[in-house]
Parts: structure tokens; sequence; C-alpha cells
């Protein structure tokens, strides 16, 4: 074979390549913190960021179905992954499965610099097929009391837009309230708030179990959170479901798809993949 055949095939196959990256099934956005400091009750701050697994693995399964991924946080920046997140416990206890979901995780466009939530709204929100909302504590920092998110998902609510949510990801649909910063200062506060035109209002839903944060606030050696996700969630009006702490479960109503704890993973991937593909008639 000459060299300039040679050349042809390369550009050829270059270009199938090029055509079968840039015609996904359809792209899915990930909202993700920008912080990775949560503020405690005494003053004091407990390092967080996303888990892993709750980010990877649903990433996974929308990247094996053809779907691309955009990722979003408040300011745009590259998010943080926390580090007791790192552990194949939250993989079946294989660590060959966790470091294979690092590589995809660390492999996303965007893992260094993120779209802003200020340029996602300005663009063509329409071109989104579904929304994803990983855990870790860090949602409770900026997604949670954020207008901009509460614009985000009221776009996805009102399309019937898939969702997902999972463990304290659930936290950022109290953002879709008339004023979700003085609903989240309220309850910091150890106040009980009425949420003012909530768009979940009566969903079915769940988040990290009240069982499930005690656990991990015995591990802050006294120190405490500011409120419970659990309690948040149901005074804003959610109809909560929960199985036994750890157990997996997930709760679909209508667009919303939520994940109590880091083992729904799977099962809420599974779940979104086949909404995503409802929609699409598949």
């Amino acid at each position: 074979m000459t060299k300039v055949s040679t050349l042809a095939l390369a550009l050829a196959g270059a270009m199938l390549a090029g055509t079968a990256n840039a015609a996904p099934k359809g792209e899915v956005l990930v909202l993700l913190s920008s912080e990775n400091q949560l503020p405690l009750k005494d003053g004091k701050q407990y390092p967080t960021g996303f888990y892993l697994n709750e980010f990877g693995v649903p990433a996974d399964h929308l990247l094996k179905a053809g779907y691309a991924l955009v990722l979003v946080t408040p300011r745009g920046n590259a998010p943080s992954v926390d580090e007791r997140s790192i552990d194949p416990q939250y993989f079946g206890g294989d660590a060959a499965e966790m470091k294979r979901i690092q590589r995809v995780v660390e492999g996303l466009p965007g893992m260094n610099d993120s779209l802003s939530l200020q340029e996602v709204l300005a663009g063509d929100l329409d071109r989104y097929a579904g929304l994803l909302i990983p855990g870790g504590h860090a949602p409770l920092i900026d997604l949670a009391n954020n207008p901009e998110v509460g614009a985000l998902l009221r776009h996805f609510h009102q399309a019937g837009k898939p969702t997902a949510a999972i463990c304290h990801g659930p936290i950022a649909l109290l953002s879709a309230q008339d004023d979700p910063a003085s609903y989240q200062a309220a309850l910091a506060r150890g106040e009980k708030p009425a949420a003012s035109n909530w768009v979940y209002q009566g969903y079915r839903m769940t988040i990290f179990a009240d069982p499930e944060e005690q656990v991990f606030e015995r591990s802050l050696n006294g120190d405490r959170i500011l409120f419970y996700p659990a309690k948040a969630m149901s005074g804003a009006g959610g109809d909560m479901a929960y199985a036994t702490a750890w157990s997996p479960n997930v709760v679909v109503d209508r667009e919303l798809i939520t994940g109590q704890n880091p083992f729904s993973d799977h099962a809420l991937a599974k779940a979104l993949v086949e909404k995503l593909g409802a929609g699409k008639g598949e």
C-alpha cells in the first residue's frame, strides 16, 4: 500500500471517529459544587467535594449509553473530589473498578475548567437532554441556596426532562423556590421555615437519611453539620421515602429521579438512562 493510500485511510478513519464523537444521543448536564469546605455548627470546616462513585458511576453509564457530559459549577471552576470517597467500599470492594471510574472522571472534558452557571443559563438550555446532580456534602454549601440553580432546575422541570440527584445531591432541589437562601439560613438557625412556591412540592423523593447522616456526624469528633438534609426536604414539602440505612434506594416521580445514598449509584444511573431513552422514544 502506498503512503498516499495509507494517509487517505487514516484521514477517513479520523473523519468517521470525529463524526461519531460529534453526534452522541444527546448532552447531559452535570451540576457540581464549586466548594470543598463544609461549614459546621462550631465554626469549623469539613473538607468535602463530590463522591467519586456518585459522579463517576452514573457518568460511566451515560457515556456507555452514548451521551456526552457537560460539567457546570456555580463559579465555573474545577470541582473537587471528597478524598474519603476514593475507597473500594463504594465500588463493591473492587479497587480496580474504583481506579477505572477514577480514570473516567479525570478524562471528562471540563474537569479542570467547568462551565459556570451564568454561562449555561445564558446559553441554550434546550440542548440538554437531562440533568445529573452527584452527591457528597458539597451541594449543601452552594447548590441548595442558589437562585441560579433554581432557574436551571425550573427549566428541566417545566420541560419534563429527567433530573437525577443522588445522596446529598437532592438538596439542590431546594433552590427551586422563591427565596432559597433565606430558607437555608433559617434551617441553619434551627428554625422550621416554609418553602415558597417550591416546584417539587409533593413529589416523592429520597435523600441521605437521618440514620445515615448520624453515622457521618459521629466521625466529626463532636462537631455537627448545620442541618439535616432529610428534615430540610420534608419540611419543604417533599414526600420522602427511605430504605434501610445504606441499602440502595431510588425513587422516581415524573421527571425526578433521586437516590438515597452512595450505594444507590448503579440503580440511579440505570433509571436515568432509561428515562432519557424513553424521552427519545427508544
